[in-house]
């Protein structure tokens, strides 16, 4: 048995050296087709994470909690929906397995006025120094600085609403807005920064400014949500689950970051659908490429062939012969473009890639070949496959041809 299997792998191996430039043709489609898969696959991946921690750090954090219906009622009825124990709640939030830090936020409707035409804007109260370390790179300020917390009169405005009032840092500007029992408040404001976010609709209309002055212009010592950073955003699900154990009798309402943006699903989608395509145009070309390599080097093989099943060897032996060559030239061929696709993966990486703003955003990014174990294995997978694929039908072809008509190719 044993005997049998060396004389097989040794006819493998001499056929698939004997025919190189074949070997090689092959070879090199099966490669920078797994080397394409494993870096059109990483850099989707990297479009996806940078897209994600944009939204985290610049607008959401990774989970939010707030009282239930607060996401749909914020706008209509403000104040129903405050937490009045944050504190407390605070506590147990910060005590959960990697949590870096719980912040504060209020949030409010009105109307900006810099003295000749008012803006309806969406504002948040914020703890500056605690938004700060949160923010890190998200959110870029085009003009000015971020807001401090000895900024008590100080507000920090986005770049459309800069545009829309003609607003520059220095200038001053009135908060009006409506409370529950009908009464208006007021508040001047010193702008100390102009901001910039991926979300070009976020900076048309957000505004922030100091929780404390949130809190004196609403005449409220509560706030509307509280919200977890974590050190790991794939911790997110998990963390959130844990969350809602705790609070499931405290009527409060635990959301993820991915549940906030409707912008991050739908441009998921649009990316997913467009590189799902390319995905396939790829795994096209690799079968093709093979499929033609595979089919030329058993054409020149005919007569080799007819020769074998003259000399008494079974179709299924035949067959059986060819299939195994591919095996083992796909096997090559996935690994070589293993090799090839993570290292130029992590070239690519080290130089990065400027890229322009996603549809809809503001800022453009640097993007890179994000590596991952799964992905790296279905590619080698495709290919290897895709090899083994591509010779059947040729495989059975010349193993089942005419003795007679085999023998008398390229005569």
């Amino acid at each position: 048995m044993n005997s049998v299997i060396t004389t097989k792998l040794f006819f493998t191996l001499r056929n698939i050296f004997r025919q190189r430039a074949r070997t090689l043709a092959t070879l090199t489609s099966i490669a920078l087709g797994v080397a394409g898969l494993i870096i059109v696959g990483g850099f989707v991946k990297d479009i996806f994470v940078q897209l994600g921690e944009a939204i985290i750090h610049g607008q959401t954090g990774h989970i939010q909690i707030t009282r239930q219906g607060f996401q749909e009622g914020r706008t209509r009825a403000p104040e129903k929906y405050l937490i009045k124990d944050a504190d407390a709640l605070r506590k147990q939030l910060a005590s959960q397995t990697g949590t870096t830090s719980v912040l504060g936020r209020l949030n409010f409707t009105g109307t900006l006025n810099n003295g000749k035409r008012d803006l309806g804007i969406f504002g948040e109260g914020i703890e500056p120094d605690a938004e700060a370390k949160l923010s890190g790179i998200y959110v870029r300020y085009i003009e000015g600085r971020a807001l401090a917390n000895s900024d008590k009169s100080g507000i920090v405005i986005g770049q459309g609403v800069a545009r829309t009032l003609n607003l520059s840092v220095g200038d001053h500007v009135t908060m009006v807005i409506s409370l529950s029992e009908g009464a208006i408040n007021t508040m001047d404001f010193e702008i100390v920064g102009v901001f910039q976010t991926f979300s070009k609709d976020f900076d048309a209309r957000a505004v922030r400014i100091p929780l404390s002055s949130a809190q004196e212009l609403m005449d409220t010592t509560s706030i509307h949500l509280l919200i977890m950073v974590l050190n790991n955003t794939d911790l997110s699900t998990q963390v959130a689950a844990s969350v809602r154990s705790l609070l499931q009798q405290n009527e409060m309402e635990v959301t993820i970051w991915r549940d906030l943006s409707d912008f991050y699903v739908k441009t998921i989608q649009l990316y997913d659908r467009q590189f799902g395509v390319l995905r396939l145009i790829i795994l096209f070309m690799v079968l093709l490429s093979v499929a033609n390599s595979v089919n030329m080097t058993l054409f020149e093989r005919t007569r080799e062939f007819g020769t074998l099943l003259a000399l008494g060897s079974r179709p299924s032996t035949v067959f059986q012969q060819i299939i195994l060559e591919n095996i083992f030239v796909g096997a090559c061929g996935a690994l070589l473009g293993l090799i090839i696709g993570i290292s130029g993966a992590l070239i690519i990486s080290a130089i990065g890639i400027p890229m322009p703003p996603p549809p809809n955003a503001n800022m453009g990014y640097t993007a890179y070949i994000r590596l991952d174990g799964l992905e790296i294995v279905i590619a080698g997978i495709i290919g290897w496959s895709a090899t083994v694929l591509a010779s059947i039908l040729p495989a059975r072809r010349v193993s089942n041809i005419e003795i007679t008509e085999a023998l008398r190719h390229g005569t």
